[in-house]
């Protein structure tokens, strides 16, 4: 286990784990206050886009303490990239949390070259990013989290059987959507925060036709930007527009769906759209 994370956030461990497809991860895992494996088993909640994610939304496992809303003890499985590959993790997340077979949408085309054009990214950058996008496997990385990393966090952690949680944003939440619409049992809640749903021909809305009439027992909460829909960047309206209808189709299925629409950009949205989904899904 290495020591580099030791002390930066309360109550979190960190460790690097090779999956069985040779890809290299890191794991921040965050305990509630005062916890004791001895006498509690909690449920994990996982949440991805680790090397973003964790500063953000780790320290909010203080929320179980809350005295005016109190949150259902968990213990936080923050899940990115380790070692050299850590600073690269804004492209290798398209290649884990994208379905496999994805197209890739013009818009999101158009928005790359905008990010190059104005020096956020080298055009090798650029390249690089649109590549993971034309060979995605969110399919063997949902494999890797509940085959492969559970059972160590089970183990190592004294988890709770069940009560289990999944929490991604942006391409993190098309993975939450992927994940959701799959019929995976190990999670009872899912969070999808402005799922980036970037074209009318997501792989999503084949999951949608391919359900039928079968019905999900797992809870799923989804929230939207009011700010990408009302926005000028026709990547972030399409991404509201097809989460909406996405939205609209398991409503109408009568399926266990909540959402919430937030006052937020896609960058300021992480934060606020993960309190939603504990607020929502794993309030006491």
């Amino acid at each position: 286990m290495s020591t580099m994370w030791h002390g930066c956030l309360a109550d979190t461990d960190y460790f690097e784990m090779r999956s069985s497809s040779g890809r290299d991860y890191g794991v921040w895992v965050t305990t509630p206050p005062n916890y004791d494996p001895a006498t509690t088993q909690a449920p994990a909640v996982y949440v991805l886009d680790g090397n973003w994610t964790v500063g953000m939304t780790a320290p909010l496992i203080v929320t179980q303490l809350d005295p005016m809303q109190k949150i259902q003890p968990y213990i936080q499985v923050s899940v990115g990239y380790a070692g050299e590959e850590a600073q690269h993790w804004a492209r290798l997340r398209n290649r884990d949390l994208v379905p496999p077979g994805e197209p890739i949408a013009k818009e999101l085309v158009d928005a790359v070259e905008v990010g190059l054009r104005a020096g956020t990214m080298t055009r090798e950058e650029a390249d690089a990013y649109l590549a993971e996008l034309r060979d995605t496997h969110a399919d063997a990385f949902l494999r890797f989290l509940t085959a492969e990393l559970h059972p160590r966090i089970e183990r190592d952690y004294g988890t709770a059987t069940s009560g289990h949680g999944l929490f991604g944003y942006s391409y993190g939440g098309l993975f939450s959507l992927y994940t959701w619409l799959t019929g995976t049992t190990l999670f009872d809640s899912i969070g999808a925060g402005s799922p980036g749903v970037a074209g009318a021909d997501s792989q999503v809305f084949a999951q949608l036709q391919a359900l039928g009439d079968r019905q999900h027992t797992t809870r799923l909460h989804v929230t939207l930007n009011e700010r990408e829909l009302l926005g000028d960047l026709a990547i972030y309206q399409n991404i509201t527009k097809n989460a909406a209808t996405v939205l609209h189709h398991l409503i109408s299925r009568g399926e266990a769906v909540t959402s919430a629409i937030l006052r937020e950009t896609h960058v300021t949205g992480l934060q606020a759209s993960f309190l939603s989904y504990l607020r929502t899904c794993r309030a006491l």
